[in-house]
């Protein structure tokens, strides 16, 4: 059952390579993709959680997680992918990033100073886990974003066909300057 699933999502991306000629489907590329990017996902949030005790942080492993939406992207087509992740998914991930900051930030502000995690009275681990909650929702706002302005800067280009203007900059404005 599971190979009929298999050929008609293999048929659709073939169909969408002949469609689009941005796309060109390779094997190779989507099976690398396949293994690659848990292991990638895994480490951007590695670099996430531990941003306050070593090298990385928030924007960070934001900068990573985005990454592995755009191999996914690269391997199985722009249109494919964002059809699987963008709209609500991208704005939520934005939204719940910014909610977690704030809420942790004016909690502190209430008790304390902004973002001062000992104002929670948990002990030294509150501190640390008020961190890491900060740093997630940093590197939810980071990814949401960059996957965002990929996913815009992709539309962009195939509204325009993706064709680059050959003519000078003064054929592009008209000649009536004299």
């Amino acid at each position: 059952m599971s190979n009929n699933a298999d050929t008609a999502s293999d048929t659709d991306t073939r169909a969408e390579s002949i469609n689009n000629p941005t796309y060109v489907e390779s094997t190779i590329i989507m099976t690398t993709v396949r293994l690659v990017v848990p292991f990638i996902f895994t480490f951007g949030l590695f670099v996430m959680f531990h941003g306050a005790d070593s090298a990385g942080g928030g924007f960070q492993g934001g900068v990573i997680v985005a990454s592995t939406v755009l191999l996914l992207a690269f391997a199985f087509g722009i249109d494919a992918t964002r059809r699987w992740i963008e709209g609500p998914l991208i704005r939520t991930a934005i939204a719940t990033g910014g909610g977690l900051f704030i809420l942790i930030g004016l909690g502190a502000l209430i008790n304390g100073q902004f973002l001062e995690y000992a104002a929670y009275d948990i002990g030294t681990t509150g501190i640390k886990y008020g961190i890491e909650l900060v740093e997630l929702g940093i590197g939810a706002i980071v990814s949401g974003v960059l996957i965002g302005l990929f996913f815009t800067l992709a539309r962009g280009d195939m509204l325009t066909g993706g064709d680059i203007d050959q003519r000078s900059p003064q054929e592009q404005h008209g000649s009536d300057r004299s």
